[in-house]
């Protein structure tokens, strides 16, 4: 089944992993800045005071504290229901006045801590009771830290927005390319199965009857393998090799003495991966272009062997010549090949398809050998 491309309501795993870490990176940050500054009111305090508890510097450091941590999250979530993490001067604005509110309502909130701890710890409470935390200062340092907590968040969601948009074009790519393969496939095996029909046909026509039951025995063979397989895939070279034989088989048949066939492929060679339905048109060219129009003595040459961590295979005929090669390359066979092999190798390919000097056409394939799973 494929990845549902990330969309805003969902996250992959991934980036909910990232996500949860820096979650927690905040909230262990958020926790030695509460400890820190508990230990600063706890440390003024003591020098009254011989003996105090900890528990209300605690509180009033958590308040300091954790309340930006709140604002910090609800800014992020928010950014999922509207655009408050861009950047521009409408949302510069409304940024603005949430600061000098959420600065506001920190202060008072602080004020109200210290009188409730004073309740509960009347000697820090006496400590603090002329404590003022609505000074310009005081509501100056809030603002300033909104104004850090908007930049880095909206820098951060700007980089999450970012990769995303990455990720959804991949995606996108990806999924066009494999819809643009499987275009190709069924474009590639119909138009086989027509030149094969035609052929069993002209059999038929021909009343060579015997002839063209052989020759439906090795279609059937081809069909099955067809069938049996999700296109587009890679398959061992040793299939590929047992469809191209049938079709041989039946171009044989149709052909007789006007067609002869030389295959060589090493033990190894057979044990590497190709895209299925890779050298089959491009024999079913051969035989279109060149072997058809020869009235004796045409033959195709199949080579395949592994070089270094290469596939190498050549696929050669004795056609109708340079002359006439010309119209060669054009067909389905060809422009497929081409576009199947930039898609399961992009840069790491290669693929000439020229005239031979000594008459024929000659098709050199090459791609990284993968060795099939035993």
């Amino acid at each position: 089944m494929e990845k549902p491309i990330a969309s805003g309501t969902g996250l992959d795993p991934t980036t909910a992993a990232r996500k949860g870490m820096g979650l927690l990176a905040i909230l262990a940050i958020a926790s030695a800045l509460t400890v820190m500054t508990a230990n600063e009111c706890h440390t003024n305090f003591v020098v009254s005071h011989t003996s105090a508890s900890f528990t209300p510097s605690l509180l009033f450091g958590f308040v300091t504290c954790f309340w930006w941590v709140g604002v910090a999250i609800g800014l992020w979530q928010f950014a999922r229901l509207a655009p408050v993490l861009r950047f521009s001067p409408t949302i510069l604005l409304f940024h603005l006045v949430a600061a000098c509110l959420l600065g506001i309502l920190h202060l008072a909130l602080l004020q109200h801590t210290v009188q409730w701890a004073g309740v509960h710890w009347p000697a820090w409470g006496q400590l603090y009771s002329d404590l003022n935390l609505g000074t310009r200062q005081r509501f100056g340092v809030d603002f300033v830290i909104y104004g850090f907590i908007y930049g880095v968040s909206g820098l951060l969601h700007s980089q999450a927005e970012a990769q995303q948009n990455i990720v959804q074009k991949l995606e996108l790519e990806r999924r066009l390319s494999q819809a643009q393969l499987r275009a190709l496939q069924m474009q590639l095996e119909p138009h086989f199965l027509f030149n094969t029909l035609n052929a069993l046909n002209s059999l038929v026509d021909l009343g060579r009857n015997k002839e063209a039951s052989q020759a439906l025995a090795h279609l059937n063979t081809i069909l099955r393998s067809a069938l049996q397989r999700k296109a587009p895939e890679k398959i061992p070279f040793v299939e590929e090799l047992r469809v191209m034989e049938s079709y041989l088989a039946i171009q044989q048949v149709r052909f007789a003495d006007r067609l002869q066939v030389k295959i060589e492929a090493t033990p190894e060679a057979l044990e590497g991966l190709v895209p299925c339905f890779l050298l089959q048109p491009i024999v079913e060219n051969a035989i279109h272009h060149g072997i058809a129009s020869l009235e004796t003595g045409g033959v195709i040459e199949t080579s395949v062997k592994r070089i270094g961590d290469k596939l190498w295979m050549q696929v050669t005929d004795n056609g109708a010549g340079p002359n006439q090669s010309s119209t060669k390359g054009h067909g389905i066979g060809i422009s497929s090949t081409r576009e199947r092999l930039a898609y399961f190798y992009p840069d790491n390919y290669e693929f000439a398809a020229a005239a031979r000097e000594t008459g024929g056409y000659e098709v050199t394939i090459q791609i990284p050998f993968e060795r099939a799973n035993a």
